[in-house]
């Protein structure tokens, strides 16, 4: 397995679990339900330790795609970007998952406030995880991309109806 193939298996935890984290974490505080909060929590732990992970196996899977036809070094960068922006949200979401975790398992007096601060964080990163997984997507994925037919049609690779029609008759 290479590094662009390692980056592959991992790189959609952080970003499926930190959703997956928030939507269980609304529901223990709707519920008020201490262990579905918690399992809220672990489940931002992993998806920060996940993050980690891709972090780590980015830099080789750039060194292996960005010289590829179609991709580009400035796509690439602006995945990483943004990625370097969410993982370092996601630590500081795994952090406060742990204190909450923590908080919570003691019947600590600040295990709501550590909910809410959790909370507020793990919205933040599902939001730009959404972000993260689309500038992912549209490395390999040129369909994806907002200027994909403004880049065909520039480079002329794009003909209307109307210009093969007259280049038929």
């Amino acid at each position: 397995m290479n590094d662009a193939h390692l980056h592959l298996v991992v790189n959609h935890f952080p970003i499926i679990g930190t959703i997956f984290g928030l939507g269980i974490l609304i529901a223990g505080l709707v519920l008020k339900n201490n262990s579905v909060k918690n399992t809220a929590y672990i489940v931002l732990i992993v998806a920060a330790i996940f993050a980690f992970l891709s972090m780590y196996t980015g830099d080789g899977a750039e060194e292996m795609v960005e010289d590829m036809p179609n991709i580009g070094k400035q796509i690439i960068h602006e995945h990483e970007e943004l990625a370097e922006k969410l993982a370092l949200l996601l630590y500081a979401t795994g952090i406060f998952s742990l204190a909450s975790l923590y908080t919570s398992i003691k019947n600590h007096k600040f295990s709501k406030f550590t909910s809410y601060i959790t909370l507020v964080l793990a919205l933040g990163a599902a939001v730009l995880g959404s972000s993260v997984g689309t500038s992912g997507g549209e490395i390999r994925h040129t369909e994806i991309r907002d200027n994909t037919l403004n880049s065909a049609v520039e480079n002329g690779n794009f003909q209307s109806e109307s210009t093969t029609d007259k280049n038929e008759e």
